[in-house]
């Protein structure tokens, strides 16, 4: 579980993050979204790390990031897989050699292990036979499925993703959720998602903190998100006609 307590986050006199609170859960796929400019970046990378903000607490199942000194955040880092918007793959190397590059870096495993567990990883992520493959020998869709196998195989408790399904097509993007769904549920990992993928957010949005203009606006699941009253949340998630119908239809099936 990671706990944002009162972050407040300001660049050249302007701030970003007011305020914010909220509480991603273990085995669950936390979303953060909002409009574009509205901080949910900031508030991603001040989880991570990569941020430090003038107030607040963010507390890795009890342990806070922002009081830690340099060694013990590097520990707490390898805790920690990351999912790049652009994947970040290296093209030089194939796919299993990227997968196992987490594992040559952090760990002391020998080199038939690291194989093996990269093989693995990529086997969780339906690539099996895939790995004498380059990256630009594989579509996107599969260039992300690698990110994810790569991301997965340090087994992390905590799992951050940028966008995950940024360039790909609503078929392949479905795939990409319901594997970090899967993932997510299967290791019990802490997952957080910023995305602005409306299908993610109805499809797997087990708990969604909505940031406005800095501020945490509504937190909530999928469901609920259908009925609230938020008019900025509202205006943000059924912005597109077919997500108005959706919409307008679940309402009008409930008692």
């Amino acid at each position: 579980m990671i706990e944002v307590k009162n972050v407040t986050k300001s660049f050249d006199d302007k701030t970003i993050l007011h305020d914010i609170s909220a509480t991603f859960v273990a085995g669950k796929t936390n979303l953060i979204i909002g409009q574009s400019g509205s901080g949910k970046t900031v508030l991603l990378k001040s989880i991570v790390g990569l941020i430090k903000p003038e107030q607040g607490q963010i507390l890795f199942d009890g342990r806070d990031i922002m009081r830690m000194e340099t060694d013990e955040v590097k520990e707490l880092r390898k805790e920690i897989g990351m999912l790049f918007q652009g994947s970040a793959l290296f093209d030089s190397e194939t796919v299993l050699g990227n997968v196992m590059f987490p594992l040559t870096m952090f760990t002391t495993m020998s080199a038939g292990e690291i194989r093996d567990r990269a093989q693995f990883c990529l086997e969780r992520v339906n690539l099996k036979g895939a790995g004498d493959k380059y990256p630009s020998e594989i579509s996107g869709g599969m260039q992300k499925r690698v990110a994810i196998a790569r991301a997965i195989a340090l087994n992390p408790k905590y799992l951050f993703c940028d966008e995950p399904n940024s360039g790909l097509d609503p078929r392949t993007s479905i795939v990409i959720d319901e594997l970090l769904h899967d993932i997510t549920r299967e290791y019990n990992i802490t997952t957080v998602i910023n995305t602005h993928d409306m299908n993610s957010v109805l499809g797997i949005g087990e708990n969604i903190i909505f940031i406005n203009k800095g501020h945490r606006e509504w937190v909530g699941d999928m469901n609920q998100i259908y009925t609230s009253n938020n008019k900025a949340l509202e205006e943000f998630v059924f912005a597109n006609d077919l997500f108005r119908k959706v919409r307008s239809y679940v309402l009008s099936t409930q008692p």
